[in-house]
């Protein structure tokens, strides 16, 4: 038996099969990617089974949209790949449980609704993530349906941390911190505590990619992240503008500006895009070295140094520093970098070994006299999705041994 992770997003639509071995979910057989799903695209979709790669176009027929024609491609690839372990049930990744969903559930019409409430916190994922599921629940009848939420690790927050200086009216009504990258946040921390007894102690976490944030964790629970109430928050990003001061988004009312015209500015026409004009793609900027890349890099480097800082204050001390994501897995410079700049930490990493991180599983980048381990872990969230569906489901059938009626919702 096996678990089908999927992470579906408004163009692409990853995925990743993990086998289950005595109830372990184990590294994925079949990864795969495909692109070209926004209307009237073509798609195309890539796979790596058992180490081999492979590719081919998807042909939509005219009944059809191309995320159908996706998830078709995906329910005939399972099937005929040879040995292929048959799937128990689909985990999706989810952005935003808000405050209700804390803990991974398997998905119901109410379950949906109550998701759906949550779009305008996260537009760039949650309406995805959630036709993601619906088409899913179409291709795979038969299939359990189990969402996944990315805000589930920051659960941890004390209010302290996740409360905004605003009245507690709002408060009351949702209004406050969640955090996100909370299924890539723990996976690094089981990884980290596998390899270091640092891991159980004071870490900074950095999932730096398209969407960047840094997490603050002790004894494995996050006690404070850089995003907050949206994916907009913290640290800049590939096209998100990071940390804004509210007056800004008050004068552009003032100018006339619409709902609109500032939720496309400030998630899709901001950070690396935007401060660049040239690409939110930091390997693009790298080779381009115009003084407008240089100063999007340099840009995203500061906020990094200077998050990681404040987390560390609130942690009294830093003993791990991990980096994960797109660019903190291979761009060794910003690595170099940043921990150049947290030196009076005791930061000591060793330049060989930072070079060769990349495309490596949990590699340790500090010199042997630094006072903080550094680590370079690439993150699998499609497999904490897995591992977070087969407890789910674990939990049932021993619910159902005995006799007990299994929770199907955290709204029941």
């Amino acid at each position: 038996m096996a678990i089908l992770a999927v992470n579906a997003g408004s163009s692409s639509l990853k995925f990743s099969l993990h086998p289950l071995q005595d109830g372990q979910v184990q590294p994925f057989v079949l990864s795969g990617n495909i692109q070209g799903l926004e209307p009237h695209g073509t798609p195309e979709m890539s796979w790596t089974y058992l180490g081999k790669k492979h590719a081919e176009a998807l042909v939509v027929s005219a009944d059809s949209s191309p995320f159908a024609t996706a998830l078709q491609g995906v329910r005939a690839l399972v099937q005929r790949l040879e040995a292929a372990p048959d799937i128990q049930a689909v985990a999706h990744r989810v952005v935003h449980g808000g405050g209700v969903f804390t803990e991974s559930v398997l998905v119901t019409p109410e379950i949906l609704d109550k998701l759906a409430s949550f779009n305008s916190l996260a537009p760039l994922h949650q309406p995805h993530n959630l036709e993601g599921i619906r088409q899913f629940q179409a291709a795979f009848p038969e299939l359990p349906q189990i969402a996944c939420f990315d805000t589930a690790f920051h659960a941890s927050m004390p209010e302290v941390d996740y409360a905004f200086a605003l009245p507690r009216s709002l408060q009351d009504q949702g209004v406050r911190r969640y955090g996100f990258h909370g299924l890539s946040y723990q996976y690094i921390m089981s990884v980290l505590q596998e390899h270091t007894i640092r891991g159980r102690g004071r870490v900074v976490m950095a999932h730096l990619g398209n969407g960047a944030s840094l997490c603050a964790a002790l004894a494995g629970s996050s006690v404070a992240t850089t995003m907050g109430f949206s994916a907009l928050d913290g640290l800049m990003m590939g096209t998100r503008s990071g940390a804004l001061d509210a007056g800004v988004l008050l004068y552009l009312l003032e100018q006339g500006w619409t709902h609109a015209q500032m939720e496309k500015l400030l998630y899709k026409q901001s950070g690396l895009l935007g401060v660049s004009g040239i690409s939110a793609d930091m390997r693009k900027l790298r080779a381009d070295g115009s003084e407008n890349a240089q100063r999007a890099i340099d840009q995203f480097t500061h906020r990094v140094i200077r998050e990681t800082g404040a987390l560390v204050a609130c942690l009294g001390g830093l003993d791990a520093l991990a980096f994960s994501g797109g660019i903190g897995e291979n761009d060794a410079v910003l690595r170099a970098q940043v921990c150049e700049r947290l030196a009076w930490l005791g930061i000591r990493m060793d330049a060989q070994r930072n070079q060769e991180a990349s495309g490596k599983q949990a590699y340790a980048i500090h010199a042997p006299d630094s006072s903080v381990e550094i680590w370079v872990i690439p993150t699998d969230e499609g497999r904490v999705a897995a591992r977070e569906a087969a407890a789910l489901l674990a939990r049932q059938d021993k619910a159902t041994a005995q006799g007990q009626a299994p929770a199907t919702s955290a709204l029941a």
